[in-house]
């Protein structure tokens, strides 16, 4: 345990415009149903001979879909079934309305349903839509021009739809991602990415789905031919620089990143420059500023597109006809209008558009950089290192090996990314990224209802940006983080923003990504003898809400932190009192704590702080941690048998099958010191 290791990003679940489902219906204004009675009405509709009322059928359907109590009415009654074969109805609209549905569907109905529409072979229909789409963009010439960009539209929206539903389920389903290998589809969704330049919507939906399809897809990486790596290129090399495109060169410099091993050696170097000169371009941007910047431009929009409305009706005179007069509320509702409709839905407004790319380009970016500095290990799932903390080895030998060499390999950089990152400065505008989101962005965003939901894409951006900090904490050397004084800086830099929080343990992201980001911060200073700002009662305070965290991580990072910081102390004279108290704590947590990876990182704590010095025998012996760990000793042993294997992953096992070896040497060595102490 001891050293912290960072969870690779992956692309979350749900659609990027927003979440669905409970939110979904407040936004329409709409409750749950609770009969099958909507939703066998509507799917009955699908069947109806008329164009029409299969388009309302379908759009009823991609709002019914928002409301998870729906969800197995609809499963019941084969709404996947049902849907599909309007993926290729006769009607444009229809095909539009019905992939939109799906869309929905695979957004909100989590993994479940995704694997469910796959194994419904959903993906026959789909492809065989996609292919359509590709093959209709080309013959669109051939129309006369007003009915050929009508169809160009159409085309390129159902596309756009349609790769939505793809990605969903590529992101849920492996049998997807294979049938999009299978099924040629690269070929495919990387033409519609070369029409970035006039369909930066649709491309933007296409670099999203091929960041999720070629993570560890060796499979697909073989089929990047040299053509494919130069539309890539094209995209993420655009010289237009709306925030739209900020966020389409982002996702595209993330799927190059998931492309390095098929990059020759000689060009990586170039390339890893490329991908992070475009990250450290959308972090330098001030998103607080941005997004007063973009309010203030859509109120003014909206004021002047009114002022210009009463200016024509004044002009026109009162003698207005009443259809004239009837014309005219669609037009100011259009100017004027609030987005009611789900998050699910691309906001209209081009300035909250805007916006929300910068955002989520910011959000996408410093995932990337996590993802960069993580270790390429199969476990990516874990937590923490495998390999005990050497704080302890004044008195116990390395047991690692006799995990049968399974253990994780170290968190390294290659020379090429730790270059690149120092070259563009990404440790400061990250560092930045940390701090709370603007008071006066918030306060923007907070009056009004379709800017409120970027309050939280701000935060979430901060937690990134502190999970960030921890891998470039663990792996930069000191020097390329400004010294030790910038670490001293930028340790009261992360305990002013806990604790100017006091309410802190609520929010758990936040509270796992900064004590994440403190632990490797601690560690480092510890393991540099760099002395440690947070004092004991901040300490303590932090430890009294983490340990009740839900969380796992927090809890684990909160011990952690405890070991740090009691090891350093241990060293010291006059702390005393401060290590019986960090003991208790320890002890409460290892005899105490539900979940034996949490009981394991508090007992290699307590090998930590109570391994040597003076006042730490002194507070062994008070706090009676020797007796204490004897009589848990059996208990543990039991605990890992009796649930090891059931709830706990083989590398967790190994971990915690070291640390009970290391207890009992521990034992051993305790009952040194206080035989040594007490005679």
């Amino acid at each position: 345990m001891g050293k912290s290791r960072t969870k690779r990003f992956k692309r979350p679940q749900f659609s990027p415009t927003g979440d669905c489902q409970a939110e979904a219906a407040a936004a329409n204004g709409t409750e749950p149903e609770e009969d099958d009675g909507p939703a066998a009405e509507l799917l009955e509709k699908l069947q109806h001979p008329s164009a029409e009322v299969r388009e309302c059928a379908c759009a009823g359907l991609a709002r019914l879909v928002q409301q998870r109590p729906v969800l197995p009415s609809l499963a019941r009654r084969d709404a996947v079934r049902r849907l599909g074969p309007l993926l290729l109805d006769p009607s444009l609209a229809v095909r539009e309305t019905a992939t939109g549905a799906l869309r929905n569907l695979s957004a909100c109905g989590g993994f479940e349903v995704c694997d469910d529409m796959v194994t419904k072979d959903i993906m026959t229909p789909l492809v065989a839509l996609l292919k359509e789409c590709s093959t209709g963009l080309d013959s669109n010439e051939m129309s006369p021009q007003k009915k050929k960009d009508q169809n160009k539209n159409s085309i390129e929206n159902i596309a756009n739809e349609a790769i939505n539903v793809l990605w969903n389920i590529c992101e849920c389903s492996s049998r997807a991602v294979s049938i999009f290998n299978k099924e040629g589809c690269l070929e495919i969704v990387l033409k519609y990415l070369s029409r970035f330049s006039t369909n930066v919507d649709l491309a933007i939906s296409v670099a999203y789905c091929l960041q999720t399809v070629t993570e560890d897809n060796p499979e697909l990486l073989k089929s990047f031919s040299t053509p494919a790596l130069h539309v890539l290129e094209s995209a993420m090399l655009s010289p237009v620089s709306s925030m739209e495109y900020l966020l389409l060169k982002t996702l595209v410099a993330g799927t190059v990143w998931n492309l390095k091993d098929i990059i020759p050696s000689k060009s990586q170097a170039e390339i890893i420059n490329a991908i992070l000169k475009i990250l450290s371009e959308v972090l330098e941007m001030d998103a607080g500023e941005t997004v007063i910047q973009m309010k203030e431009a859509e109120t003014q929009r909206i004021k002047t597109a009114a002022e210009t409305e009463d200016t024509l009706q004044s002009a026109n005179g009162d003698d207005l006809m009443e259809d004239e007069e009837m014309e005219e509320i669609p037009h100011r509702r259009k100017v004027r209008r609030k987005t009611f409709i789900s998050d699910l839905l691309p906001p209209t407004d081009k300035e909250l558009r805007e916006t929300i790319a910068l955002l989520t380009a910011q959000q996408t970016a410093l995932e990337i950089i996590v993802n960069m500095c993580c270790s390429e290990d199969p476990t990516d799932d874990e937590w923490e290192e495998l390999s005990s903390s050497d704080e302890s080895d004044a008195f116990m030998e390395n047991a690692l090996s006799e995990c049968g060499g399974q253990l994780l390999s170290p968190l390294c950089l290659s020379h090429e990314v730790h270059t690149a990152l120092t070259h563009h400065l990404l440790p400061k505008k990250i560092f930045d990224k940390t701090a709370f989101p603007n008071s006066v962005a918030v306060d923007v965003c907070s009056r009004s209802p379709t800017w409120k939901p970027l309050i939280r894409k701000m935060n979430t951006i901060q937690c990134r940006a502190l999970v960030c900090l921890q891998s470039l904490v663990s792996l930069l050397d000191v020097d390329h983080l400004g010294g030790p004084a910038a670490l001293q800086t930028l340790a009261q830099h992360l305990s002013q923003l806990l604790f100017s929080q006091p309410d802190f343990a609520k929010h758990v992201d936040f509270l796992e990504a900064i004590s994440s980001a403190l632990r490797a911060l601690l560690q480092t200073m510890a393991s540099k003898n760099i002395p440690q700002c947070m004092t004991p009662d901040q300490l303590m305070t932090l430890c009294t809400a983490g340990v009740r965290s839900s969380n796992v991580g927090v809890r684990v990072n909160v011990v952690s932190i405890l070991g740090i910081t009691g090891s350093v102390l241990a060293k010291e004279d006059g702390t005393l009192d401060t290590l019986k108290t960090i003991g208790y704590s320890l002890l409460e947590v290892a005899t105490k704590d539900p979940c034996l990876v949490v009981a394991g990182e508090a007992l290699d704590a307590l090998f930590d702080v109570f391994a040597d010095g003076k006042e730490a025998e002194r507070a062994s012996v008070q706090i009676k941690l020797l007796s204490t760990l004897k009589e848990f000793q059996p208990v543990f042993k039991m605990k890992i048998r009796k649930e090891g294997r059931t709830k706990y992953s083989p590398d967790q096992l190994c971990v915690l099958d070291n640390v009970k070896m290391n207890l009992r040497r521990f034992v051993a060595y305790q009952e040194t010191v206080e035989k040594r102490l007490t005679t």
